[in-house]
């Protein structure tokens, strides 16, 4: 097999094109090759003919001829739209046909342009064996073959005819075949035309039964490969253009080719495909080739006198497209300068994940790019609809620090609770603002770091330990750890992440989310259990059962669920202005945490555990502990052994935060979103991690980047204009990357510290449906949960989706049962006494990923199973939502 690819698309979305400098061009033969069968009746592929400045082929009587080619408007059109819709693959490694043809037919059906079981038989026709024409055989008298699917004899019997994929044994066996015709066969004029530094493109076209539309894949080799034996003159092969499509009678495919080998000999546009870094360009170039090329209209010309008009306006029309020979024209738009060496470093210069190979010195690069935009940061918030985004994300951001604070009080008996995750989130969130380089970002907790502080708490009380006091060694070892990774620029290491773990990650945390909701649910019940008698005495902490009390709190829990669920939706449904519905489902959340609350608080005579909060700036647990931790231990002194060990959680704490920080930036600098300022993965991630680590001495939580709320900020700060075409998308007009809003958030936030008075009345079981609510909702867009239940669905049932229409469904199933198998042992770790390796363990499916899969699964599989090939969503569609995108628990 050859080399990893780089498609068009991969080049265009990583700006990571080649110099034009760094390029040669060479002189262009092209070789036109159809799909015929032979006189035994056996397809191969016969020369059609040949190109070097004009077209030569022979003629129905058998004699070689030259002559300008002349083609059909039709083919020409056709031909465009298939370079627009076709494969396009630039600088593949191949060492033989054989290679090239494997690429080939994996990007195809990547892209879904074939589909898989298919494969077989068009690999079979690109590698049957190459005739060229004589007397007897030419594509004049024999007719043309047109590919079937093919049974299993079939495929015994036209195996034969293949070309080997060993390059040596295909080239002796082929060669000494005879089918090369000698010099002197070439015709009249090729053979004594050829310079020395010619490169050949071979031109393939046929007709397949079983395709629905056409389909053309170019490839441009890294470097040109032999091929004598299927060439008429032994020249390396740079280019290779294959065009297949359906029997039809509107389309010639022998003049398609015959279009496409005059376009690959044309000196500008060869040079242009020379020299392209991706379809766009190509496109361009082709362009450029049809308004030089001249159109008859359909009637009879009275003399040929009249045509020698023609020879003015051609040299003209040549004269212009020779004018700019260092422009290359884009697909519908004005002459653009082609990418030179020197602007050649300006996309590595903007990409943030690139090396520097010096200490800190992305950090620095961070800095230099973001800071000298700080004043229009400013500048850009002074708008109305900045104003607006801060109201929404106070709100999104608010239920989440309430929900949270209430779990983590009952998780970690009132050591931290909502005053800690309130106060943290307002100060945090507001240096943040300041000092990020992607103040969009919205920093807050996840559940992810819930899983990792009940774990923590859990083995200090089973050791002995100030829980408190740990947290603060770890707070210490953090920030060693963030200035050791951002000197080294360890942020580049998230291109490694792939959907595979974000899915598991994400998938366990939901799983988390769902049982601990019920287990809570059950605590509830064990508490207050259904009996015939129950003890009326009234108290507001009850030590006795209390009647109703299991009961109105699951219907509080799944009121909650079910009215926030129902709000989401709606946001998606066709009732109301799209204004209407999207402001109630965007503010579903504290919609149905205040009706659930409201309802409980009518309900006079029935006990429910409320939400602690203290009154004021007070801690939660004031008895326990203030708001300066000792380093050294309040109660006892802190073991030593512990401070050094307390690394290894650290570690922990800080993979969580790597993960959910640098993914999220990763999915908000989508170049769909068109973020024109740029981001900063390392200084935002020195930022998060350090204040995380400072926050430790005063006992507030850590925090990290959060995916959904800041997708959310960001759509809310986007402004999109409405196309005045019927059908179009809307498009992104700008985005407002500003500071403010961010900034006037974490004042609300830190202000809302004050709602003790209104806090205090919301039942614990509603911020236990909120919990079910981000448990069932993170399942939504993870494509593993829906994988998983394909499992359990006939395939005639199966979606249109690339990872099911372009894999093998029993293959599918198997890349599903390793997730599964890695989320049992997760599962298993955190349960265990071990469940603070959680992270840890998580991390080793980076490997498993990268070594032990690409054994088992193909390059391609890979590519439709574990591909982010989430749509970047800003107005929601029916059934279709921010969660969609999010790969990442939140």
């Amino acid at each position: 097999m050859s080399n990893p690819l780089v498609s068009d698309v991969d080049l265009e979305a990583a700006g990571s094109r080649q110099p034009t400098a760094h390029r040669d061009t060479y002189e262009g033969y092209v070789e036109l090759h159809e799909l015929v069968l032979d006189s035994g009746k056996d397809p191969c592929w016969m020369e059609a003919g040949r190109w070097l400045h004009l077209e030569e082929s022979m003629e129905p009587g058998g004699a070689w001829g030259s002559h300008l080619p002349l083609l059909t408007y039709h083919s020409l059109l056709e031909l465009h739209r298939a370079f627009a819709k076709g494969v396009v693959l630039l600088d593949v490694a191949a060492n033989s046909l054989a290679a090239v043809a494997h690429v080939l037919l994996d990007q195809l059906i990547y892209e879904g342009q074939l589909k898989p079981q298919h494969r077989d038989d068009v690999l079979r026709a690109l590698l049957l064996r190459h005739k060229h024409p004589s007397e007897a055989e030419s594509v004049w008298t024999l007719p043309a073959a047109q590919l079937q699917c093919s049974d299993g004899e079939q495929k015994d019997a036209e195996q034969r005819a293949l070309l080997r994929e060993q390059r040596a044994v295909e080239m002796r066996e082929l060669h000494g075949a005879g089918q090369s015709p000698s010099r002197a066969q070439l015709g009249p004029q090729l053979h004594q035309q050829l310079p020395e530094d010619t490169e050949a493109t071979l031109v393939l076209v046929g007709c397949a039964a079983f395709l629905e539309q056409p389909l053309l894949a170019l490839v441009r080799l890294r470097a040109a490969l032999s091929a004598d034996a299927v060439l008429a003159v032994p020249l390396p092969v740079r280019f290779v253009l294959t065009v297949l499509g359906p029997d039809s009678p509107r389309l010639s495919y022998h003049e398609i080719g015959r279009a496409a080998a005059t376009v690959m000999a044309d000196r500008v546009f060869r040079r242009d495909a020379y020299l392209c870094g991706g379809r766009a360009e190509l496109l361009g170039g082709l362009q450029g080739f049809l308004e030089a090329s001249i159109v008859l209209p359909p009637q009879e010309v009275p003399s040929e006198q009249h045509l020698h008009a023609l020879i003015p306006l051609q040299r003209q029309l040549l004269r212009r497209r020779y004018q700019h020979p260092d422009t290359v024209r884009s697909p519908g738009g004005p002459t653009a300068p082609k990418d030179t060496g020197d602007k050649g470093q300006a996309p590595q210069d903007d990409d943030p994940l690139l090396r520097t190979r010096r200490p800190f010195g992305g950090l620095v690069r961070d800095i230099r790019r973001r800071y000298p935009k700080y004043l229009s940061d400013i500048r850009d918030a002074l708008n109305p609809q900045c104003l607006a985004a801060v109201i929404f994300i106070y709100f999104a951001a608010l239920s989440p620090a309430i929900t949270f604070g209430g779990l983590l009080g009952e998780k970690t008996r009132g050591m931290m609770g909502v005053s800690e995750l309130l106060l943290s989130t307002s100060v945090q969130c507001l240096l943040f603002s300041l000092l990020s380089a992607q103040p969009l970002l919205v920093v807050g907790f996840s559940g992810p770091l819930l899983v990792f502080e009940e774990a923590f708490f859990r083995f200090c009380e089973d050791h002995g330990l100030e829980y408190i006091v740990g947290r603060v060694w770890i707070g210490f070892w953090l920030i060693l750890l963030v200035l050791l990774v951002v000197a080294c620029e360890g942020s580049v290491l998230v291109r490694y992440l792939s959907r595979y773990t974000q899915e598991i990650f994400s998938f366990l945390i939901s799983l988390i989310f769902i049982y601990e909701t019920f287990a809570k649910l059950v605590t509830i019940f064990e508490a207050h259990p259904l009996q015939q008698s129950y003890d009326t005495d009234v108290s507001t902490e009850p030590s006795v059962p209390k009647p109703n009390t299991a009961l109105l709190s699951l219907v509080l829990m799944a009121g909650t669920f079910f009215l926030a669920l129902f709000l989401r939706q709606f946001k998606n449904s066709v009732f109301l202005p799209g204004k209407v519905r999207r402001l109630i489902g965007d503010f579903g959340v504290p919609i149905s945490i205040f009706v659930m609350a409201l309802a409980d608080f009518f309900i006079k005579d029935t006990y429910t555990q409320k939400l602690k909060v203290p009154r004021g700036l007070e801690v939660t647990n004031g008895t326990a502990r203030g708001w300066f931790i000792h380093p050294m231990g309040s109660a006892t002194p802190f073991p030593i052994w512990m401070m050094f060990a307390s690394a290894v959680p650290a570690l922990l704490v800080f993979i969580l935060i790597f993960l959910e920080t640098q993914i999220t930036t990763l999915i908000v600098s989508k170049p769909e979103r068109k973020l024109v300022k740029g981001s900063g993965f390392h200084l935002d991630l020195l930022l998060i991690v350090a204040m995380g680590g400072l926050a430790a001495l005063f006992g507030m939580p850590w925090l990290s980047a959060t995916t959904v709320r800041t997708i959310t900020h960001a759509n809310a700060l986007t402004v999109v204009g409405k196309s005045a075409v019927p059908g179009e998308r809307a498009h992104i007009v700008e985005v407002k990357e500003q500071r403010l809003s961010g900034l006037l958030v974490a004042v609300l936030i830190g202000v809302s510290i004050l709602m003790e008075p209104i806090l205090k009345y919301i039942p614990l079981a509603v911020l236990f449906g909120i919990f079910l609510y981000m448990g069932v909702t993170s399942l939504f867009g993870i494509q593993l949960f829906d994988r998983i239940l394909l499992l359990l669905m006939p395939p005639k049932y199966h979606p249109k989706e690339p990872y099911v229409t372009r894999v093998k469904t029993w293959r599918m199933h198997i890349f599903t049962l390793t997730q599964i198998l890695v989320l049992a042992l997760l599962w298993g770790v955190k349960v265990s006494p071990a469940s603070l390796a959680l992270p840890f363990v998580l991390v080793l499916t980076v490997p498993l990923r990268r070594l032990l899969l690409p054994r088992i699964f193909s390059e391609i599989e890979l590519k439709c199973l574990d591909t982010d090939d989430a749509v970047v969503t800003f107005e929601e569609a029916e059934g279709q939502d921010v969660y969609n995108e999010v790969q990442m628990p939140s």
